[in-house]
């Protein structure tokens, strides 16, 4: 198939299982979702909602929770976020569709179980694209303190909303570079940090004792291990980002596994890596919130420039994964139109095949982050985390669920048929759903992150009543059109 043929061959998703459900709006004459992102856009877009302010910024906070053994808290989540990539993964590749999560939750768990799913990711990514929005005046003080921190979200949503606008090719293009520059710049940043622990450096203070020389590897005991991990699973929000490109992916049974296994390793790497230089150079409880600690670290032990590169790397990290994040609510929102639990216009797309209502919409609620930012300068990035968590833990969940009933649905001979599997099924799931219910548990230990167990329960009852609203509206008019 020709590059042209390629990108431009339609990839409507097929209607979701079950009965009652509204008609779904076709795609504009002549468009479609198009097959244009290759592997290196998936796992660049998926590395891009991942490796961003959960490192660059949140890391301060998770240091200052475990200390140096924050590096086991990472090794733990992110052995958790393996097995929910492989069971999100596995039906991925059996069914390729853009808005995965939504349409595998209404074709195997039933019509509420999809809605819910579709609009709880929609507001996960909210939540996440306002906490980067919120951090990337932090970023732009360092240079020009006296700009408020409103004004450099408010410039950085327009630049955003205008990139996602453009056809999917450029904006996988865009992303791929994008994350390139944080990914190249995390590895050097480890060689040069590595350097500096063996040679030494910052007057001295650099090298391995810092591990252990304030208060022991677990200053905090695993208490303090334990409670970080609330922090460290919001970081790995953002691989799931995956499932999202199954329907733009131009090999999706070729790319996605292979995307997958090698994206959960690779951050694991950054995320292990970059944390372990970052703590051999500085003493751990020395290293403060006010910016991002690696840009902090550099400037304080005196090599020149690198500070001022790294926090063009660290800004260049938030915006990406905000790039990453109204990407994947454009698409959702489509997905949710075509499955008629979302209002018609979200499923329309302009001429070179993006989404531009669901775009257009998620970027005007996110620009609520803007608000905050003038209303609550450098106070609303723990809030907003918190609030993305909770509404990851019911994303995380509802994957995991959902894979467990998409197996009994095909039936044995089917699923000795898939490509792609979820190891150690089902005790795997299990294991997760069990951790993150602990993860959950461990929120109503901290005052930042407690409040978020309010809000979630209400999100769920405000779905549920949209939900039973919609089918409501739905019966109503059925009857009409029979009568």
């Amino acid at each position: 198939m020709s590059t042209t043929a390629q990108e431009r061959s339609s990839v409507a998703e097929p209607p979701p299982l079950g009965t009652g459900t509204a008609p779904a709006p076709e795609p504009a004459a002549g468009t479609g979702l198009v097959r244009g992102l290759k592997n290196r856009h998936i796992q660049m877009i998926a590395l891009g909602g991942a490796i961003g302010t959960g490192l660059f910024y949140g890391s301060a906070t998770s240091i200052g929770m475990a200390g140096p053994a924050i590096t086991v808290a990472y090794l733990l989540g992110g052995a958790v976020i393996f097995l929910i990539m492989r069971a999100l993964g596995e039906m991925s590749v059996h069914t390729p569709v853009s808005g995965a999560f939504s349409h595998y939750a209404f074709e195997n768990w039933g019509r509420f179980a999809g809605f819910f799913s579709g609009w709880n990711y929609w507001f996960n990514y909210i939540a996440v694209s306002m906490a980067e929005l919120a951090v990337v005046g932090i970023y732009v003080n360092y240079w020009m303190p006296d700009v408020p921190s409103w004004v450099s979200a408010a410039v950085f949503l327009v630049l955003i909303t205008a990139v996602n606008l453009i056809n999917v090719k450029a904006y996988g293009e865009f992303e791929f570079w994008f994350a390139i520059i944080k990914v190249v710049a995390i590895m050097a940043m480890i060689g040069f940090g590595a350097v500096m622990i063996v040679r030494g450096g910052g007057d001295g203070e650099a090298g391995l004792a810092n591990l252990w020389a304030h208060g022991g590897f677990f200053p905090n005991g695993i208490w303090g291990v334990v409670t970080a991990l609330v922090v460290v699973m919001f970081s790995f929000g953002g691989v799931e980002l995956i499932g999202i490109t199954a329907g733009e992916a131009d090999n999706p049974r070729r790319t996605i596994p292979k995307a997958i296994n090698q994206v959960v390793y690779r951050i694991l790497i950054f995320y292990v890596g970059a944390i372990f230089v970052m703590l051999c150079l500085f003493p751990w409880n020395q290293i403060g919130e006010g910016g991002s600690p690696f840009v902090i670290i550099f400037d304080r032990i005196g090599i020149a420039g690198a500070a001022t590169l790294l926090n063009v790397v660290v800004l260049t990290a938030a915006v990406s994964a905000y790039n990453s994040g109204l990407y994947s609510n454009g698409r959702m929102l489509y997905s949710l139109a075509l499955q008629g639990n979302a209002p018609r216009y979200l499923g329309k797309l302009n001429k070179s095949g993006s989404p531009y209502a669901g775009v257009l919409t998620s970027s005007a609620v996110t620009a609520v982050a803007v608000v905050l930012n003038f209303l609550f300068p450098g106070k609303v990035f723990l809030y907003l985390i918190s609030v993305a968590l909770i509404a990851g833990i019911f994303n995380w969940t509802m994957v995991v669920i959902t894979q467990m009933k998409f197996r009994k649905r095909i039936g044995a001979a089917e699923v000795r048929a898939l490509g792609f599997r979820m190891p150690f099924y089902p005790v795997a799931n299990y294991v997760v759903l069990a951790f993150l219910a602990g993860v959950v548990v461990l929120m109503g230990f901290l005052p930042d992150f407690r409040y978020a167990l309010y809000v979630g329960p209400v999100w769920v009852g405000i779905l549920y009543v949209a939900f039973r609203v919609k089918t409501a509206a739905e019966r109503r008019r059925d009857a009409a059109v029979q009568a």
